[in-house]
């Protein structure tokens, strides 16, 4: 595995996309006027995205509904009026998610969430970026080169 390009460990984007509030409308914009193959994760009809390699540059694009950005930040369906609302995430995959999270404790960021695992298996940590962007740092197994 190559080295992280800081020391974070960061390895690559592994993941990017629109915070959505109107499901319906950014389907209609991203894959019928853009033409991007999206498509249903699982059971979840309004988080749609590519998999890997079918968008050339980006390991993983979704269309993420807020109220599922709410759920995995705070586990409730509203996001915090005292916090920006988010209107993207973008998620960066690293060596090690425990150093990872410690150097982002170690600059003074406030997280959201701190090296959870989660259901499907990816190890995450979340939090916001000046911008409002919706940030995380992660070990997505099955995202990374064999």
């Amino acid at each position: 595995m190559k080295q992280g390009l800081s020391e974070l460990g960061v390895l690559f984007i592994a993941g990017f996309g629109p915070i959505t509030r109107d499901a319906e409308s950014s389907r209609a914009l991203y894959a019928e006027t853009l033409g991007l193959p999206l498509k249903p994760y699982g059971d979840n009809k309004d988080y749609l995205s590519t998999e890997d390699g079918e968008l050339e540059g980006c390991r993983h694009f979704a269309l993420w509904p807020l109220t599922q950005a709410a759920q995995s930040c705070f586990g409730r369906d509203d996001w915090p009026a005292d916090l920006p609302t988010p209107q993207a995430w973008l998620e960066f995959d690293v060596e090690n998610i425990a150093i990872a999270t410690e150097g982002l404790l170690a600059r003074g960021y406030h997280l959201l969430i701190s090296n959870r695992q989660e259901p499907w298996g990816q190890k995450v940590t979340r939090f916001l970026g000046p911008e409002g962007l919706l940030l995380a740092v992660s070990e997505t197994p099955w995202l990374r080169n064999p």
